[in-house]
């Protein structure tokens, strides 16, 4: 075969694989709610993404997360993940226009106010303006931190690896900073407790 028509033949490929997850995601599929769901749509989704910006290394399950300096509501810069470090960190990337964002917020407080001192720590890194944010939460406020960056081909998402910028998107950190799971799409009722574990 000539390069070219391998190449047609992989970007084929790809698209019917895009085609059959999305439809399983959107389909409410609880395959997608399984480890081995997500590193398949993960995979798919990497296949198809453009390279990301000079300098900026998508981090992968496995491997340290890479220091992010955000600033929260109030502009005060925080450092992920040295400034929660000693316990696991959960990071769920939204915005307030994006629907799935908005219905799994509920959940994601109500985990985050069960996890008393010890247990998982709640982030909520929302692409978008700090004037939309502190509107959006005024109507569904959130008990866990916000904190705040411009969406872009180099945000914090792509850093986290969500390399096509699909939200909701989150992320759970151990307490060692070593990514463990990344998951794409918003949590079903009752999945953030076993996800998390």
């Amino acid at each position: 075969m000539k390069p070219t028509t391998t190449r047609v033949l992989m970007v084929a490929v790809v698209a019917g694989a895009l085609g059959v997850l999305a439809s399983l995601w959107w389909g409410g599929s609880p395959l997608l709610r399984t480890d081995t769901g997500q590193r398949a749509l993960q995979a798919a989704m990497e296949a198809s993404a453009p390279e990301p910006p000079p300098g900026v290394k998508p981090a992968r399950p496995g491997e340290p997360m890479p220091t992010l300096a955000l600033p929260d509501l109030q502009g005060r810069t925080q450092s992920l993940p040295q400034a929660y470090a000693g316990r696991p960190l959960l990071i769920n990337v939204w915005a307030s226009w994006c629907g799935p964002c908005i219905e799994e917020m509920p959940e994601l407080d109500r985990y985050a106010r069960a996890q008393g001192p010890t247990g998982v720590q709640v982030i909520g890194l929302a692409l978008d303006t700090p004037e939309n944010i502190r509107q959006f939460l005024g109507r569904v406020p959130v008990a866990y931190p916000i904190l705040v960056d411009t969406p872009g081909p180099a945000d914090a998402s792509v850093w986290l690896g969500n390399r096509k910028g699909v939200l909701p998107y989150s992320v759970l950190v151990g307490a060692d900073g070593k990514i463990l799971k990344q998951k794409v799409g918003p949590f079903a009722s009752g999945e953030i407790d076993t996800w998390s574990k």
